[in-house]
């Protein structure tokens, strides 16, 4: 069928020698600005000319200038295409050296912080690997979809039955409720409904602190090192002076904080990505310190859910006597991420800053799932998954310490995690990380160097990270054989 162009087009009155340049411009304009797409295929030149009421030989003579301008292509037998041009907004073609300096430097158009944005953060399971040691992914192959179907058609019925209004920015008061529960039940944080801000993740969450605890070139805030990447630029972005922070057997090193932090990030329940749990001594040093020096600590308890050993030590939270502490949880470790569920447990004081930004970057999460998710709490589902997949996580951790014994003891040295779903392993000076990371992945085995998680290089972190989220115990050991296999 031929192609109806979805563009107006206003022409000079017939007799004008300006019809030929007004149609060039046009076209060209539209294909630079992208509202001609690559790709689309355009009219013929006769369909053209009927319907702008022109001469056909104007429009194959517009084509002709656009086919040597690069803006159009044309295959034989197919017809004439929009051509792959500058990138919407950028330097024309016919100005290479403007695009590579905006390319070098980006945009002066953009906020100075964002005009080279950091590379995005892939995490792909589905990478041709035949053993996946990745991190920060579950395993949701055993969730109950079944029921989760169910709920959400029931929070749908529900939906369909509500005015259709914007709903409150700080989360259903349902889920708020079941979150207040949940984390009092798991891990004895006191709070209440009204303490709960529930975000896209904890990411979101991250983004939000750092909107509203971050005055840009002033506010100086340290986070761990080695530590969460996307929750370094999260805070870079903001604007905020990001200080390292050592990180030693027991966690986040306090004497060597700056003593102008005003904003403390740390991972108390399970150290990213060292995997160590900070120290009672420690964590009363830190709140100490936030109390001295007015500072907030910022608490990311990403995974403390699966524990594996005894009780683990108190939250920050629960300890804390001078609401200094933002507890942030997620469900993407004990659930799934692509439900895209945060939260954050807020001192008063922050709160309604926290509900006011929220508010301004989406207004509200996804009413179906904030729903679906309190009822599939309320019912006791969540607690019934976490306890079936706690046994199986810490089966994999112990099958994957007894495999790093057996196969990889004269050359690496594991730290056993009391919870969470990664460890960390330090390896010998003699084996590089980094070679042996790019070994394992040529042998199908993907990990992770320790040093990729670092804000500076430094040779004390000669060591790999393991995620057993994502592969089965029984197929630990003979992935662990053939990474030994690697260094040999």
């Amino acid at each position: 069928m031929e192609p109806v162009l979805q563009l107006e087009i206003t022409l000079p009155e017939h007799g004008s020698r300006e019809i030929l340049h007004a149609l060039h411009r046009q076209l060209r304009g539209a294909i630079v600005e992208g509202r001609l797409a690559a790709g689309l295929r355009l009219p013929s030149s006769r369909s053209l000319a009927r319907s702008c009421g022109v001469a056909r030989n104007t429009v194959l003579a517009a084509y002709d200038l656009l086919l040597a301008e690069g803006y159009i292509v044309t295959r034989p037998g197919g017809g004439t295409f929009v051509g792959e041009v500058a990138a919407r907004g950028g330097a024309l073609p016919s100005d290479p050296a403007s695009a590579s300096g905006i390319a070098a430097e980006g945009d002066p158009r953009l906020n100075t912080r964002w005009r080279m944005p950091p590379a995005l953060v892939r995490l792909d399971p589905s990478a041709n690997y035949d053993y996946d040691f990745i991190l920060g992914l579950p395993d949701k192959r055993t969730f109950a979809f079944d029921v989760w179907r169910r709920l959400s058609a029931r929070a749908l019925r529900g939906l369909s039955r509500a005015p259709a209004v914007y709903a409150e920015p700080e989360g259903r008061a349902a889920l708020r409720g079941a979150i207040a529960h949940h984390v009092s039940y798991a891990r004895a944080v006191a709070c209440e409904a009204g303490d709960v801000v529930v975000t896209a993740g904890a990411q979101q969450a991250f983004d939000l602190l750092a909107r509203v605890l971050v005055t840009p070139g002033k506010s100086v805030v340290a986070l761990e090192d080695p530590g969460y990447p996307p929750l370094r630029r999260a805070f870079a972005l903001a604007g905020a002076c990001i200080a390292g922070a050592s990180v030693d057997a027991e966690g986040i090193v306090v004497d060597a904080l700056p003593p102008d932090a005003r904003v403390i990030c740390v991972t108390p329940s399970h150290q990213f990505p060292l995997g160590v749990p900070m120290s009672a001594a420690r964590r009363r040093a830190l709140l100490a310190f936030a109390q001295r020096h007015g500072a907030v600590v910022i608490e990311d308890d990403y995974d403390g859910e699966f524990r594996h050993d005894d009780r683990p030590l108190d939250a920050l939270q629960t300890l804390d006597r001078h609401a200094s502490v933002c507890y942030v949880g997620t469900f993407s470790k004990c659930l799934f991420p692509g439900l895209r569920m945060g939260y954050v447990v807020a001192p008063a004081w922050v709160r309604d800053a926290l509900v006011a930004a929220r508010q301004c970057a989406d207004w509200h999460g996804n009413l179906l799932a904030q729903d679906t998710l309190a009822a599939f709490m309320r019912e006791g589902h969540l607690v019934r998954h976490i306890r079936k997949m706690r046994t199986q996580y810490r089966a994999r951790r112990d099958a994957l310490l007894e495999a790093l014994a057996h196969h990889c003891g004269t050359f690496m040295l594991p730290v056993a995690p009391a919870a969470g779903l990664h460890l960390a392993a330090g390896i010998d000076t003699s084996v590089r990380a980094d070679a042996l990371v790019s070994a394992a992945a040529r042998a199908g085995i993907r990990v992770q160097a320790l040093a990729s998680f670092a804000f500076e290089p430094r040779t004390a972190l000669e060591g790999l990270a393991f995620g057993f989220g994502m592969i089965e115990a029984q197929r630990i050991d003979a992935a662990i054989a053939r990474l030994a296999a690697c260094v040999r």
